[in-house]
């Protein structure tokens, strides 16, 4: 049975994601920082994936170097891995500040979770997805191409992501890289971008995973996607 880590995989889009693999009888490693969320998570997942599939909990954070190295040791001990999701992400300050007044430690945190722990990770499970000659889905964002005000240190996160990722698929042809921008949804962490703000207009982060399965599970060439593309015929 194939095998996904999905990293943020205790709310939002990743336990959304989470919940279809679920369903169709994969094997899951997940992590989150919050472990009664991600074990909450893990039960749900449990009850509705086939019999013999497997679903990991790993807590912890994807910037510290020793929780990696559990996460690569949960997916190793599975077999060859199919499907690589970075999905945790952090906004960074909230209300979003002015590039001007935004603080520096605070950036270095953010490049570092968005864009420098995600390729960590994929430097550890490369041999399994290259035995699998698997597949990796890197969560972007329209922030990343588009200069919204106060979206400078999430957005060149994001972009930063984009570009390893455009070289990580020249590099590897053996493998399937994307990202992909799922555009606007109703979540925490979309939430703390708009303080005191009313998003319930946003769509829920279920309506994004048809799209998202069309790379899991389709033959689309390695490149960057948007979720409202995919929707109507797969453009990059």
């Amino acid at each position: 049975m194939p095998v996904a880590l999905i990293t943020g995989g205790s709310r939002g889009l990743g336990l959304a994601l989470a919940r279809s693999l679920a369903a169709d009888g994969w094997s899951l490693v997940l992590d989150a920082r919050g472990a009664d969320a991600l074990e909450s998570a893990r039960a749900e997942l449990e009850a509705i994936t086939s019999s013999g599939a497997a679903v990991i909990a790993v807590a912890g954070d994807v910037a510290d170097a020793d929780h990696r190295a559990a996460l690569a040791g949960a997916v190793h001990d599975l077999g060859p891995l199919d499907l690589l999701v970075n999905n945790a992400s952090i906004l960074g300050p909230s209300p979003l500040p002015p590039l001007a007044q935004y603080p520096l430690g605070e950036l270095f945190r953010v490049l570092e979770v968005n864009a420098v722990a995600p390729l960590a990770l994929i430097q550890l499970v490369l041999p399994d997805l290259a035995a699998a000659h698997g597949r990796i889905l890197n969560i972007s964002s329209d922030a990343a191409v588009e200069g919204y005000e106060g979206w400078g240190g999430y957005g060149s996160s994001k972009a930063a992501l984009d570009q390893l990722t455009r070289v990580l698929a020249a590099e590897r042809p053996d493998l399937r890289v994307y990202t992909v921008d799922p555009g606007d949804m109703r979540t925490e962490m979309h939430q703390e971008a708009f303080p005191g703000e009313d998003i319930s207009d946003r769509p829920l982060p279920d309506e994004s995973v048809p799209a998202l399965r069309q790379l899991i599970d389709g033959d689309l060439p390695s490149g960057r996607y948007r979720a409202s593309d995919l929707a109507v015929g797969a453009r990059p």
